[in-house]
């Protein structure tokens, strides 16, 4: 249902208006009335006649014009009958302020169900509950009551009133920027983060998103609407709550590492957002990349009037991965003609005094860098704003006649420039000139950098986001109907986890290499199977009761002839016993010993927000101490999966160290994309660990595998 009429209407309903100035129903209609909102105001009230010179109405029912949005400020008990009231009156959405809901506890879950039951019934849509409140600020409609919030083409939601407050005050006194929309989602009861995303990137008086998240209902939606978005329009994204949430489960290595940090960063950077984690950078940065092109090349220069600014510039945008790329001979040449003799001209550039009595000189190397065609952008650090408060009173003239020049070269150069200045705290009018063409000024040289650093991000993203997936799983489209087969008799036995030959044979009909075996039921089977293996033989319990191996005394490793092998068999089942007397044991596998090489995990499960992911990283015992693992949300693209193993911190491992020869990197990719293709064939897989794969020269082999379905519904 399109949210016009929620965010754009010409009607609103104040349910709980008073003539108390401390209550929102009063302040409400009041801000309403004295910003001018473009449309008619219906004060509810039972008790009052007349609020604020508006007739008052006893419910909503006897409104006898049609009405587009409620605001709804009365107790939480009473919004169920509310919701069902503005129902039947064909009001298309509702603002609901009252807390009491979800986040109380049952008690209050019930109450949020009864009210989205309502307005499911009659199709109103819900903002809220728990929400500071909702503005359109090109129709001077304010339902929170922030005052003087600066209007612009920037939209803000968030799930925290006061950082919208301190957004909302920080625009206002650092910048000329400022909001189409504000929503507090609240607890996200039925418009979800996805459709704001949607209605704000087809929304014309919108250019960038900016959002502070503590968590969402649907953020697989979320992702797949960020992926049409970002493409289009920025999104500046705070996460809040970023220690792991992520549950812990026993039933793997994957349910016992994953965190919704991990997950959630990889899923937003590969979305195109722009996650920030310091709120401080959060407003500079939204205001950056809103106003200016993204960095087409990755590589800037820095213009300096100081040595000191200049380095500790460079080394933060080489930290941020933005490079700094010599000048051209002939940048340099014209430089040269410009600065003084002892002028550093490379890059970073250092004026070495010559802008102190003409600062204009600072538009003349500017106009000069930016033409370096391997130049992507510029950052001025030091004095700039301040000479003629510094030297002399006439060089501020100077300085705003170059910063018109300096504006001027965004648009005509389609490059970034931002500026840095010690002097923006006494607000001078060149800074007004400089934010006039939309070149940001600030007094934090490590915010100029983040800043700089996000348009590089940005545009690294827009050149390369066909390279990745729109997080769109086509379920059961490729499953084998001998794989389904095999989780289907594990429901028949009520068994929530597959044996681990039954999981490999699902990997081995997608095409995943895995080891060659046999079931034993006996220890003359056992050694009638293991003498037909050249080399050592592998002795491992089969039982969907032990899924830690290990642990349970259920695993021999480098045996050779019958009494080794019977001895091991005999062992492996008296440890099984001990271990759970219970135990329903089908045999015990037997198997060729791996050949050495690297150990990786490759693991999946369901993230609470995002749904399937996958996780990649060093295997063996040590996974879950050494924690050296990147996550994909699913499904993944064969280049996101060749980052997955370049995120790793021993990726050099894999490259090879001290002679040895690099292992197949290849074969790993390959595997991570039949793993995506596994999770997306059989809905019923709730998580997977393959650990370990070993890593050869040419190729792997899957050693260990392991699969939990999902609870039957």
């Amino acid at each position: 249902m399109s949210l016009d009429k929620v965010f754009k209407p010409a009607s609103i309903v104040v349910i709980g208006a008073s003539r108390n100035e401390t209550k929102r129903g009063y302040q409400v209609i009041k801000t309403l009335l004295d910003e001018g909102f473009e449309g008619d105001i219906y004060p509810v009230n039972p008790s009052e006649d007349v609020i604020l010179g508006l007739p008052c109405f006893p419910s909503v029912e006897k409104i006898p014009h049609p009405v587009d949005l409620a605001l709804v400020a009365t107790p939480a008990r009473t919004v169920p009958s509310i919701i069902e009231a503005c129902g039947k009156k064909g009001i298309a959405g509702a603002v609901l302020l009252a807390a009491g809901f979800r986040e109380i506890g049952e008690e209050g879950k019930q109450l949020e169900a009864e009210v989205v039951a309502a307005a499911q019934k009659h199709g109103v849509r819900l903002i809220g509950p728990n929400t500071s409140g909702m503005m359109n600020l090109r129709k001077n409609m304010n339902l929170v009551g922030i005052q003087n919030a600066p209007k612009g083409n920037i939209a803000l939601l968030t799930q925290s009133g006061n950082m919208a407050l301190s957004l909302i005050t920080e625009a206002s006194i650092k910048s000329n920027k400022g909001f189409s929309y504000y929503v507090g989602v609240g607890n996200e009861s039925d418009i979800q983060f996805h459709e704001y995303l949607e209605f704000f990137r087809e929304d014309e008086n919108t250019k960038a998103i900016l959002m502070y998240v503590e968590g969402m209902k649907n953020g697989r939606k979320f992702l797949q609407e960020a992926y049409r978005t970002t493409r289009e329009k920025p999104v500046v994204l705070l996460e809040s709550g970023r220690s792991s949430t992520g549950k812990k489960s026993a039933g793997s290595h994957t349910g016992a590492i994953a965190g919704m940090s991990e997950v959630a960063q990889s899923a937003f950077k590969r979305a195109g957002i722009l996650t920030i984690k310091n709120s401080d950078e959060l407003w500079p940065v939204v205001e950056t990349v809103s106003s200016l092109p993204p960095l087409k090349n990755n590589s800037i220069a820095i213009l300096a009037d100081g040595g000191g600014h200049a380095t500790i510039a460079a080394d933060m945008l080489s930290d941020l991965g933005i490079e700094l790329p010599e000048l051209h001979e002939k940048t340099q040449a014209k430089l040269r003609e410009i600065l003084p003799y002892n002028a550093s001209v490379r890059n970073p550039v250092d004026v070495a005094g010559g802008t102190d009595s003409d600062p204009t000189i600072f538009a003349d190397c500017a106009r000069a860098i930016l033409r370096d065609h391997d130049i992507g952008g510029l950052l001025v650090v030091g004095l700039f704003g301040g000479y003629g408060i510094r030297f002399a009173e006439k060089l501020a003239f100077m300085e705003e006649d170059a910063a018109h020049r300096i504006g001027k070269l965004i648009k005509k150069k389609n490059k970034p420039i931002v500026v840095h200045s010690l002097y923006t705290f006494l607000k001078p009018h060149t800074h007004d000139l400089l934010r006039y063409y939309n070149v940001p000024v600030y007094d934090s040289l490590e915010i100029a950098c983040r800043c700089m650093g996000m348009l590089g991000i940005y545009g690294k993203y827009l050149k390369s986001y066909q390279t990745k997936t729109n997080f769109v799983f086509d379920w059961g489209n490729k499953a084998q109907q001998e794989g389904q087969d095999i989780i289907e008799t594990a429901r028949k036995e009520g068994r929530n986890a597959l044996l681990e030959p039954e999981a490999k044979k699902i990997l081995q009909l997608h095409g995943a290499p895995v080891a060659t075996e046999r079931l034993a039921k006996t220890a003359d089977e056992a050694w009638e199977a293991a003498k037909h293996i050249e080399g050592d033989v592998v002795l491992k319990i089969v039982s969907q009761d032990i899924l830690h191996k290990s642990d349970a005394g259920g695993v021999r490793v480098k045996l050779q002839g019958e009494k080794q092998v019977r001895r091991a068999y005999e062992e492996i089942m008296k440890n099984a016993h001990n271990f759970d007397p219970n135990a329903k044991i089908r045999g015990i596998l037997v198997s060729p010993m791996s050949e050495a090489g690297i150990e990786v995990i490759v693991g999946t499960k369901i993230d609470e927000q995002f749904g399937p992911v996958v996780m990649f990283g060093l295997g063996g015992i040590l996974v879950e101490v050494m924690k050296d693992v990147s996550f994909r949300v699913l499904p993944i693209s064969r280049h996101s999966a060749k980052r997955m193993i370049e995120e790793i911190r021993s990726v050099s491992i894999l490259d090879g160290v001290r002679g040895q020869r690099p292992r197949d990197k290849k074969a790993i990719i390959n595997l991570l994309m039949k793993v995506s293709e596994v999770i997306e064939a059989y809905p019923d897989i709730r998580e997977m660990d393959l650990n370990p794969v070993i890593v050869y020269n040419e190729g792997l082999c899957i050693v260990d595998a392991r699969i939990i379905l999902k609870d039957p519904l």
